[in-house]
């Protein structure tokens, strides 16, 4: 496979639209769901995705090798998931808790794939792109800081209250269905 990818990732950069297109089928359904993670929405996921391959295509001669294509299109997503955010949405950065009402009947009774992306369509926005940032693309408080424009200070915030909302989500009785099945 390895040989496949670099051969499909060479077809690609001269603009071959079958390598373009196999680049897009190989890559599609896990950008999809990292851009879920971040807009909590599949139609703006879909369009976060179908921008960051356009841009890919578009600018893959600055991607050197084909196995870092994968992690430089990541990177395209988590920004374009961002800005589409921050255009879109009131983002709020606060020290007071701000939890969602998470009443039974915001869950259904039965939930069979109960998965991450679940709970965090849950988190406010704020806690959510600085938890997705660090946990999940292993930033530093610096560079969330900077990617987000907000301060250390709230990074590291935002951070500790993401915690603690999971952790209060978990421990809420109603959620326990949740864990036990």
């Amino acid at each position: 496979m390895k040989t496949d990818l670099e051969h499909i990732f060479k077809l690609a950069k001269s603009s071959d639209r079958s390598a373009q297109k196999a680049l897009y089928e190989l890559y599609s359904g896990k950008m999809l769901y990292i851009a879920n993670t971040y807009t909590g929405n599949l139609h703006d996921a879909e369009d976060v995705v179908s921008e960051a391959f356009f841009k890919a295509f578009t600018k893959i001669a600055d991607c050197r090798e084909a196995k870092s294509f994968q992690y430089w299109l990541r990177k395209i997503v988590v920004n374009d998931a961002i800005n589409l955010i921050r255009k879109n949405k009131n983002i709020l950065y606060t020290d007071s808790e701000l939890i969602p009402d998470l009443s039974e009947e915001n869950f259904e009774e039965e939930v069979p794939n109960f998965k991450v992306e679940d709970i965090l369509n849950e988190m406010p926005i704020g806690y959510k792109l600085v938890f997705n940032l660090s946990v999940f693309e292993d930033k530093k408080h610096s560079e969330i800081a900077e990617i987000l424009n907000i301060s250390e200070g709230t990074s590291k915030s935002q951070l500790s209250k993401s915690k603690i909302w999971l952790k209060n989500f978990f421990n809420k009785e109603e959620n326990g269905k949740f864990l036990k099945k």
